[in-house]
């Protein structure tokens, strides 16, 4: 063997692939949906950030889901694409035929192999799940060369099983094999040695390439997923934000800078271009409507951000006192430009490429205008008014009913009363109403003015800033017939923001209703 050829296998070894289940995963967190327009502009933010594996829906669950895939195997060219299956024969040729345009294409199959799972969700005997695992993995191979085999709750699984099901899939022809902690259950030490176990006595384990798949139950997944690497794994499933079912999945953005900070610990190399975390960040925040906590790491709003006095002392004489990564390494820059009602265009232009944006010339035009709009109601433009400015704008840029004016009457004597005018695709439409609260009144008005039977299941305000000209960001959720979707708006008037949100969600709701697919949306909580 060449010395080339042994520096190339020793830093495959190195390597850690990244596998993003944002918009499969992270979407079946309720009130997550997406629409294909912003799946396909968050696949070219995740390829664009270098993720080596897109997984892009469950093709099968819907037509929706089966475009999307379709849609992304179309415009992805350098990560591969992948959908996710269940161990049937038809889902496995629907999910083939949603990755036909790939150029890198992917078949994951998930069937559970835990006792309690295979006793009471699949009612099926052990020697039947072996079969179907033989079966389906060696079908998906004749389809496409990438396959990965999921063990659906793999940490409360018999080993001795396990160790066959593996094997089982590995002889089929599976090429990764995913051992996920389905329900967040179990220890990092635990699962570093769950991994060694398998690739030290699985036949064939040299093979494949193990994967991790955590969810955060205990608040364990990211430890649990740097264990598993550790352990031997050399792909790792996460999301962005941590997004996914129940308490989320491990979060993409902690798990390649711990990678990257803690490199004598963990000498792995993701190859993420990392610059690029924060804008996927809050993009994901904007379209799925769910915020980003302060103290969130590496992307809060206070991850980088230092109050008291010694600290600050500190970071005045050496910022790697209390810093372990600059903030420019994740797409965070440090405010360096005062942003006000006397800046320009250009000084705009360029606070947008410091926040991650790169706005078309129109768009560029239509968000300077309202931030000079802004600026007149507020002594002190901040990062994170330009961002929820902005955020806003991509949100209802295409909604087909848009609000056009709203005034309020409210105070301690009621009823309160909201006269609203919107525009419903370039018509005009008013109406007035009263509710119990100026709130009530405003979301009573725009019911009005656009009957539907959607059920309110989140109102939520919180301020962008500090002050009391601070903007409100408000995000409301709407539910009607099982299809949920959420909507955000924010403006210094919290009850035009409250407006915008709610016919935001409303205009998103009806985009779902209008491309949902009869028999609902299947969901795999692997």
């Amino acid at each position: 063997m060449s010395v080339s050829e042994t520096s190339a296998q020793a830093a495959e070894r190195d390597r850690v692939v990244i596998f993003d289940t944002t918009m499969r995963d992270g979407e079946q967190s309720p009130g997550a949906s997406m629409s294909l327009e912003e799946k396909l502009e968050l696949a070219k933010i995740l390829e664009e950030m270098k993720v080596d594996v897109i997984e892009a829906g469950f093709p099968i669950a819907s037509n929706g889901d089966f475009e999307a895939v379709h849609e992304i195997s179309k415009i992805v060219r350098d990560s591969t694409v992948a959908g996710l299956c269940r161990a049937h024969q038809m889902d496995i040729e629907r999910c083939a035929e949603a990755l036909k345009p790939a150029k890198r294409g992917r078949i994951h199959i998930v069937i559970a192999t835990s006792a309690l799972h295979m006793q009471h969700k699949l009612q099926m005997e052990p020697t039947e799940v072996l079969d179907a695992i033989a079966r389906t993995v060696g079908y998906a191979r004749n389809l496409r060369d990438d396959i990965e085999w999921s063990a659906e709750d793999a940490t409360r699984s018999d080993r001795d099983f396990l160790r066959r099901a593996i094997e089982t899939a590995i002889k089929a022809g599976a090429t990764t094999i995913n051992l996920p902690d389905t329900v967040g259950y179990t220890y990092p030490s635990e699962y570093a040695d769950l991994f060694r176990e398998m690739i030290e006595t699985v036949d064939g384990a040299d093979k494949v390439v193990f994967s991790t798949h955590c969810h955060n139950d205990l608040g364990l997944a990211v430890a649990n997923s740097l264990a598993g690497v550790q352990g031997g794994a050399r792909q790792v499933e996460c999301a962005i934000n941590g997004l996914g079912e129940r308490a989320g999945n491990a979060a993409l953005e902690e798990i390649v800078m711990a990678l990257r900070v803690r490199g004598d610990r963990l000498p792995y190399d993701t190859g993420l271009d990392t610059t690029q975390i924060t804008r996927a960040s809050r993009y994901v925040s904007a379209i799925t409507g769910f915020p980003v906590q302060f103290n969130k790491a590496i992307v809060g709003k206070n991850a980088f951000a230092h109050e008291s006095g010694i600290h600050q002392d500190g970071m005045l004489k050496n910022r790697e006192t209390y810093e372990i990564m600059r903030p420019e390494d994740v797409g965070q820059a440090p405010s360096s430009l005062v942003m006000g009602k006397h800046s320009g265009r250009h000084a705009f232009r360029e606070k947008l490429k410091e926040l991650g944006y790169e706005l078309g010339q129109n768009a560029l035009n239509e968000a300077f205008q309202r931030f000079k709009d802004l600026a007149d109601k507020k002594k002190h433009v901040f990062d994170d008014d330009i961002v929820a400015l902005v955020d806003n704008a991509l949100a209802s840029s295409a909604d087909r009913i848009q609000v056009k004016h709203l005034r309020v009457i409210a105070g301690t004597e009621g009823p309160q009363e909201a006269f609203l005018t919107v525009t419903i695709d370039g018509a005009e439409k008013s109406a007035n109403a009263t509710g119990d609260g100026p709130v009530d009144a405003v979301f009573n008005a725009i019911h009005a003015v656009a009957p539907h039977e959607a059920m309110l299941r989140l109102f939520q305000v919180h301020a962008v800033t500090e002050g009391t000209d601070a903007q409100a960001q408000v995000s409301v959720r709407l539910e009607e017939e099982g299809r949920i979707a959420t909507g955000q708006a924010a403006d210094t008037d919290t009850l035009t923001a409250s407006a915008k949100a709610y016919v935001n969600a409303l205009n998103n709701l009806m985009a779902r209703k209008e491309k949902s697919a009869p028999g609902g949306k299947l969901a795999s909580g692997f």
